[in-house]
């Protein structure tokens, strides 16, 4: 398993940097923030992510642990391979991206390659823990007008005939640690 790469920045292939080592060229796909600061000619030292299935050995790199560490926990995203993963980290700096997911803003996310509304929604979802936010916050962010829930209490309003903007906002001022049924009951007063 490739970890790192400590060599030579030897050319850059449309969106493929080649790192030198040792007389041999790696190819590694980058997020636009490395790929940008990597000069050719410039010694680098790269983190590796392998991607291999049976037709491709993929090898996507980056400058920092902490951009590694992003694009694998977007991997654990489900519907997110390593192709849109990188595209992710490219709309923006690493901590633009964080604080997207952080602050729930889903059309940012969207602004990458191939990223639609759903996967957008689901990557908040399942990072908003993991990147500093806690539980309620991210609850209060999903629940904020322009993002679709996946929260039965939204559904439950939407079959009723509310729009979801709608039923987000009825529901918005309603405690969230109750029941389904209950906090239905409250929105339908407000």
């Amino acid at each position: 398993m490739i970890t790192t790469l400590n060599g030579t920045v030897s050319e850059k292939l449309g969106e493929i940097v080649v790192v030198e080592v040792n007389g041999v060229g790696y190819g590694v796909n980058m997020p636009a923030e490395d790929f940008n600061r990597l000069l050719v000619g410039d010694p680098a030292k790269v983190y590796v992510y392998e991607h291999i299935r049976e037709n491709s050995h993929d090898l996507f790199g980056f400058t920092t642990l902490e951009t590694k560490s992003l694009f694998e926990q977007l991997l654990n995203v489900n519907g997110v391979g390593p192709k849109m993963a990188l595209n992710l980290l490219s709309i923006g700096s690493v901590s633009q991206v964080i604080g997207a997911i952080a602050s729930g803003d889903v059309k940012f996310l969207e602004s990458a390659q191939g990223v639609g509304k759903r996967v957008a929604e689901r990557v908040v979802v399942d990072l908003k823990d993991k990147v500093g936010l806690s539980s309620q916050e991210a609850d209060l962010l999903l629940t904020r007008p322009g993002t679709k829930n996946q929260d039965e209490a939204v559904q439950a309003l939407m079959t009723l005939g509310y729009s979801a903007d709608d039923a987000a906002l009825a529901l918005a001022k309603v405690d969230n640690t109750l029941s389904t049924e209950e906090r239905i009951k409250q929105a339908l007063k407000g």
